[in-house]
């Protein structure tokens, strides 16, 4: 099954040039899960390349307006192209207060919302997986969120079960639904004899805005890719307790400490190029990347490899944005 992640917008609090405010995009088979919604995101998916995706959920981690703001212009397009799927909506308390406000300017819709206020715990189910949600530590009500695939099955040894006098067909898939079969001597054959060892599944962790904390330290344990937001570099570091923010330099010190896989930094400040954000966790953490907007991360199976960039110039051929696009504000953006 395909896990791909895919950064609709990348930038701390203010849009620029290059970069939307924020919005990551999962997909897991044929589910779609967006965590937060930033101004403008109904047209940065446009712009990826996706196209519109119908969601079939939206995280948000916490209600500051640069993670919410996309809404009421996502959620009114949806209707006009009459979705009529049912869609949830969930994040800390005082959601369903910000849904209210809201209402007169998002109308009347086509389609359901579920609004579900939500605490650490379990989120939704989908096949084989769940996505939790976990506390922060960001000055108001905030979350992150881990997506945690259950463990799948061994390999199946082939040549075992023909040893065993286990006749190929339908008894090859009973056993690797973990049920006994009769062999053609009339004895009893067990998984245990013919699978190998479970095997993993993958996790995926998003902090939100956060300081660094040990609620996301726990969620990304071992986890194939963690993206932690760094607003800021480490000359800024006071400025980052001030805010509950976190340095470039403290994500990846909690990505070490997790032991993660891969580490990919958002919530990038206009204050700081890019290039100083990277390279001042890459001396902490070497597997750091910082992915620009529309840039994908693709998890394969732990057996398969590891996780890979793809991007967006691969993707699409795109080269229509200008380095000069990347430099830092000359007016320094207000960080919430």
């Amino acid at each position: 099954m395909d896990l791909i992640v895919t950064f609709i917008g990348t930038s701390a609090s203010v849009p620029s040039a290059a970069r939307g405010t924020s919005a990551t995009l999962i997909a897991r088979g044929g589910s779609r899960w967006l965590v937060d919604c930033g101004e403008g995101t109904q047209r940065q998916l446009l712009r990826s390349g996706l196209g519109l995706t119908d969601v079939d959920a939206v995280l948000l981690t916490h209600l500051h307006g640069d993670h919410f703001l996309g809404l009421p212009g996502m959620f009114k397009t949806y209707s006009l192209r009459g979705r009529e799927r049912p869609l949830l909506l969930a994040g800390p308390d005082g959601l369903a207060g910000l849904m209210h406000t809201l209402q007169p300017v998002i109308g009347r819709l086509a389609f359901d919302v579920e609004v579900r206020e939500v605490g650490p715990g379990v989120v939704l189910v989908d096949d084989g997986a769940e996505i939790r949600a976990f506390h922060t530590d960001h000055g108001v009500r905030s979350l992150g969120y881990a997506l945690v695939e259950a463990p799948r099955p061994g390999a199946f040894d082939i040549d075992a079960a023909r040893a065993l006098g286990v006749t190929p067909g339908p008894l090859f898939g009973k056993l690797q639904r973990g049920e006994e079969v009769e062999a053609r001597d009339g004895g009893v054959v067990h998984p245990d004899q013919v699978m190998g060892e479970a095997r993993q599944g993958r996790t995926l962790v998003f902090s939100g805005d956060t300081r660094p904390c040990a609620a996301t330290r726990e969620a990304a344990r071992g986890a194939d890719l963690l993206v932690h937001e760094s607003t800021f570099c480490h000359e800024d570091h006071a400025r980052a307790v001030e805010t509950r923010h976190s340095t470039a330099r403290e994500a990846a010190a909690l990505a070490n400490e997790a032991g993660v896989a891969l580490l990919a930094l958002t919530h990038v400040s206009t204050r700081v190029h890019p290039r100083e954000v990277r390279k001042e966790a890459e001396a902490t953490f070497a597997r750091t990347i910082v992915p620009r907007d529309f840039d994908q991360v693709e998890i394969p199976f732990r057996e398969r490899g590891e996780p890979r960039l793809i991007a967006v110039q691969d993707r699409l051929g795109r080269g229509d944005r200008a380095t000069a696009s990347e430099a830092p504000a000359t007016v320094p953006d207000t960080v919430l």
